[in-house]
């Protein structure tokens, strides 16, 4: 397997124009870096993509990025690009980003030029700024990808905001976490710009400190919520069925929290977040995590909390 560590640049509709047909980004560089499986840089792409539907530059665009109108006036159509891209990803390949937008992005303009999708449900690929996240920090912190350069001791003989070389100071930063800490590598992202279409093609993960769970579609929270997969209290770690400690609860109708007690892990945390689908539909991405007890008296806090705020509203009514 290859790792394409890859970033875009994108301009957008100027002022409070909405965009243009459900585009709200259009891309006009892919930079990227092939990386071998030791995470060696082992290839380069970069290509300028010539702007067809916001043709004039935005001007946060133009204070980002250094490309000027030559440069884009002698790019290329996205869909030649794009399929110069693919071909060149080869076969067998993960995607690398920092952060989690790019992929998103990237589907949606194959899209609205009718390319053939990705993927037909949730693509995994490795997000290199929760990853640096995980590897140095707290896991929950998210830093720029310049920060992260400094942090590492990486050379910086180019300037940022070109996609070209923010991919390959990504792939600095990811070569650096391959040295220091592979654990790392195995929590995967899952880029949502696909659903699942059907049970078969949920998304049911383990990790080394959580597990999650990415639902097909259902017509309404309720219906979401009766399903078995989405309400299961099962312990992440061992399967086994949890003691209610602290029974579901929603705080604002988009997340639902529970807490279990496994005999064998101590407490588990149960946390549904309702996304909406661009159908109206209703998706879950659920996670489960060990806690300790401090966690759970925060998360009792807070159902206390919401049952106070209820009473007091009855009571006004």
């Amino acid at each position: 397997m290859h790792y394409i560590v890859f970033d875009l640049e994108w301009n957008q509709a100027e002022g409070k124009i909405g965009h243009e047909g459900g585009l709200p980004f259009e891309i006009v560089e892919i930079g990227a870096v092939k990386l071998n499986r030791r995470m060696q840089i082992v290839d380069r792409f970069e290509e300028v993509i010539k702007p067809k539907i916001y043709p004039r530059m935005h001007f946060m665009t133009t204070k980002i990025i250094q490309l000027d109108k030559e440069d884009l006036e002698n790019g290329k159509p996205f869909t030649e690009v794009m399929e110069r891209f693919l071909e060149w990803c080869g076969r067998n390949y993960r995607f690398c980003i920092w952060g989690t937008l790019d992929i998103t992005e990237l589907q949606r303009n194959m899209c609205y030029y009718g390319m053939d999708e990705l993927t037909h449900k949730p693509l995994p690929y490795l997000d290199v700024q929760k990853l640096y996240s995980l590897a140095y920090e707290d896991g929950k912190t998210r830093r720029a990808l310049e920060f992260a350069v400094d942090e590492l001791n990486i050379e910086k003989d180019e300037p940022f905001h070109r996609a070209n070389n923010d991919a390959y100071y990504t792939a600095k930063v990811l070569e650096q976490i391959h040295k220091s800490h592979m654990d790392v590598e195995g929590y995967l992202s899952y880029d949502l710009f696909m659903l699942p279409q059907d049970k078969r093609d949920e998304v049911k993960v383990k990790f080394k400190t959580y597990s999650k769970y990415i639902s097909r579609e259902f017509p309404d929270k309720t219906r979401a919520m009766e399903d078995k997969m989405v309400s299961s209290t099962k312990c992440c770690v061992c399967g086994r069925q949890t003691k209610k400690v602290i029974k579901w609860f929603s705080v604002n109708g988009r997340h639902y929290y529970y807490v279990g007690s496994c005999k064998r892990h101590g407490f588990v945390k149960a946390k549904v977040r309702m996304k909406k689908a661009d159908d109206g539909n209703v998706f879950v991405v659920k996670t489960m995590k060990i806690i300790d007890e401090p966690s759970v008296d925060a998360i009792r806090e807070k159902q206390e909390k919401l049952r106070a705020q209820r009473a007091e509203r009855r009571h006004r009514d």
